[in-house]
């Protein structure tokens, strides 16, 4: 893969409370499913376990959001809608996922903003956390 993606966050001074639980249970969900990711496992694997860490403490996953799985030579999307991706595809050598729990604290609605490309919850509470893996 020539490039990579990641994004963190990083809370600026002082957060709440349950922000911060917010962001441990989001750190936690995405090392959960990067645990999992090896070869011969399902998509699905990886899905369960984000939404699994999010559901233990009560926090909900983004809803109408898809998720993309690229070929090893980085040109054929696979678009799947995650809660649709319990038992596809494998993986295999060559994959390059990007693994980006989004977990809400209130609603697990979102909505796309004007850019066309920013999406928020609908309440104003978002969380991304994320890392490629390939």
């Amino acid at each position: 893969m020539a490039g990579w993606d990641n994004a963190t966050t990083v809370p600026v001074g002082v957060v709440d409370e349950r922000v911060d639980h917010l962001l441990r249970v989001t750190e936690n969900a995405l090392a959960r499913a990067i645990g999992v990711a090896h070869e011969d496992r399902r998509l699905g694997d990886i899905c369960a376990e984000i939404e699994d860490e999010a559901r233990r403490s009560d926090f909900l996953l983004c809803a109408n959001l898809s998720g993309t799985a690229l070929d090893e030579k980085c040109t054929k999307n696979r678009k799947f809608e995650l809660r649709q991706a319990r038992n596809r595809p494998r993986l295999r050598p060559g994959m390059t996922l990007a693994i980006e729990p989004m977990i809400n604290m209130g609603t697990s609605e979102v909505r796309l903003l004007d850019d066309g490309w920013t999406v928020r919850t609908a309440d104003g509470c978002p969380q991304r956390i994320s890392n490629t893996r390939s």
